[in-house]
């Protein structure tokens, strides 16, 4: 879950955090519409992504995570699971290297540590 102030805030549009299906700009004028507007037109400059560490490290707020020629993102929230066996983090990257599957690298204490990007959510409670 997204929360305010990691992965939401003023810094950060719905688009990016894909949370575009929330944002109604049909339903006539608001605060922010013709931002929210553009922004949809030419699309996000990076996206919210989630991390699974392939290594033994935790990726922590604020951590560096690099992109093979694609420049730099940075870690908004991470933990290790107990629920997925995991270590799982959310973190924005360059749109361009948004992709599931795709491999990064997260700083952890000046040491890089590899991660895939993997689909949001994490978990899906079975129905």
């Amino acid at each position: 879950m997204p929360l305010y102030g990691n992965e939401l805030d003023r810094d950060h549009n719905p688009y990016e955090a894909n949370m575009g299906w929330a944002v109604k700009l049909e339903k006539g004028e608001f605060v922010g519409r013709a931002a929210l507007s553009r922004i949809r037109e030419r699309g996000a400059k990076r996206r919210l992504v989630g991390l699974v560490m392939r290594e033994n490290a935790v990726a922590r707020h604020g951590y560096e995570v690099r992109v093979a020629d694609d420049g730099t993102g940075v870690v908004t929230s991470g933990t290790a699971s107990p629920t997925l066996n995991e270590k799982i983090a959310m973190a924005y990257l360059p749109a361009q290297a948004a992709m599931v599957g795709g491999e990064v690298e997260v700083l952890v204490r000046d040491r890089p540590y590899r991660a895939e990007q993997v689909k949001l959510p994490f978990y899906r409670r079975p129905r």
